[in-house]
C-alpha cells in the first residue's frame, strides 16, 4: 500500500517542513562539517608542499609518487586552473589529467616517453602559474617559513574545499541520516548487521539491517550481474522465508536545481532491480531538503514510494 507517493494534497506542506529541516540542519552543523574537512585538507597540501620542496621542484618523478596531488597543484596557480584549463595550456592527453584527478594514478598504457613529456608540460605550467601572493618565498634566496608554509595551506585548502563544498556537505548529512534511520530501529529491537557478517540481502534474518550494501544487478548487455549500493536495506520482522528486504535511499539536498538533475538516479536504481527481481521489490527514499512536486511527482511516476525525516514514524507503514 503506498504511503506518500498517492497524496499529492499533502507534499506542498512537506516540502516546506523539509525545507526547515534541513536549513537548521545547515546553520548548525554544515560549517563544523566544511570546517573538519578543511583541517584534513590542510594537512594533505602542506604534505604536497613538502613534496614538491614548496612548489619549486615539480618534475615528472614527483607525479609518478604522488598523481594525487594534481588538483593541490591546480588550485596553487593565479588563477586557480579547471582541469580542462588545465589541460589546454599544458597541451597534454586528457586521459592522463583525468586519471590523475579521478583515479589517483597514471594511465597504465601510456608510452613512458609521452608521460615524461606529458608530466614535464604540466610541472612547467605549475611552477610558471603559481601564485605568488600566496607562496611568498618564490622568487627570493630566503627559504619558505613554517608560519608561510601553514598559511599557503590554509589557503589552498580553502580552495580545493570549496570547489566541492557540496558534496562535503551531503556527504555529512547522508551520514546523519543514516544515523537517524538506525536509531530509529533499533529503537524498535531491529538488530545493525556489520558489513564484516558478510550477509547477502535475500538471506538477511528478520529484525535486521545494514547499510550501503551492495545488490547485484542485471545490466543491458552484459552477461554478468554488477553490483549497485543501497543505503539501507531492511528486513522487516514480518518478513517470511523468500520475502525481500525493503531498500531505502537516503537523500537530502540543499536546493530545488540540483534535486531535478539527480533525480533519473533513483529511476534507473528501481527499473534495475525490478528487472532482477521483479515487481516484489520495495525501493523507496528517506528524503531531506530541498525536493519540490516536480520531484516528487517524477519519483511517484516511477513508483517510488518515500518517508520524510520530519515524519520518520511512516518507516512504520512499511511494515517496520
Amino acid at each position: 500500500m503506498p504511503v506518500n507517493l498517492d497524496k499529492p494534497q499533502h507534499w506542498k506542506l512537506d516540502v516546506s517542513a523539509s525545507v526547515d529541516m534541513y536549513n537548521d540542519w545547515f546553520m548548525r552543523f554544515a560549517p563544523q562539517a566544511f570546517r573538519t574537512t578543511r583541517v584534513q585538507t590542510t594537512k594533505d597540501v602542506e604534505e604536497a608542499l613538502r613534496a614538491s620542496r614548496n612548489l619549486t621542484d615539480i618534475t615528472p618523478a614527483l607525479l609518478k609518487q604522488h598523481p594525487e596531488i594534481l588538483p593541490t597543484l591546480r588550485m596553487s596557480t593565479c588563477p586557480p586552473l579547471a582541469v580542462d584549463r588545465l589541460i589546454g595550456l599544458a597541451s597534454v592527453s586528457p586521459n592522463l589529467v583525468k586519471c590523475m584527478e579521478q583515479d589517483q594514478k597514471l594511465p597504465s598504457r601510456m608510452p613512458l616517453a609521452a608521460l615524461n613529456a606529458d608530466l614535464t608540460k604540466l610541472g612547467n605550467i605549475i611552477e610558471k602559474m603559481a601564485d605568488p601572493d600566496i607562496f611568498l618565498w618564490l622568487g627570493r634566496d630566503d627559504p619558505a617559513t613554517d608560519v608561510e608554509i601553514h598559511r599557503a595551506a590554509t589557503i589552498v585548502a580553502d580552495r580545493l574545499c570549496g570547489a566541492v563544498a557540496n558534496p562535503i556537505i551531503r556527504n555529512a548529512q547522508e551520514k546523519r541520516q543514516l544515523q537517524v534511520i538506525k536509531s530509529w530501529l533499533e529503537a524498535r529491537g531491529y538488530r545493525h548487521l556489520a558489513p564484516g557478517e558478510g550477509t547477502k540481502f535475500e538471506a538477511m534474518p528478520p529484525g535486521t539491517f545494514s547499510f550501503r550494501l551492495n545488490v547485484p544487478v542485471e545490466q543491458e548487455g552484459r552477461v554478468q550481474t554488477v553490483n549497485i549500493p543501497v543505503d539501507a536495506v531492511i528486513m522487516p520482522k514480518s518478513a517470511k522465508p523468500g520475502d525481500y528486504p525493503i531498500f531505502f535511499e537516503a537523500k537530502s539536498a540543499g536546493d530545488f536545481t540540483n534535486t531535478n538533475k539527480r533525480r533519473k538516479e533513483e529511476a534507473v536504481k528501481m527499473f534495475q532491480l525490478r528487472k532482477t527481481y521483479g515487481d516484489r521489490v520495495s525501493f523507496n527514499l528517506f528524503l531531506c531538503g530541498y525536493f519540490d512536486s516536480g520531484y516528487l511527482g517524477y519519483e511517484a511516476a516511477e513508483g517510488i514510494d518515500w518517508v520524510w525525516e520530519h515524519r520518520i514514524d511512516d518507516l512504520a507503514l512499511f511494515g517496520l
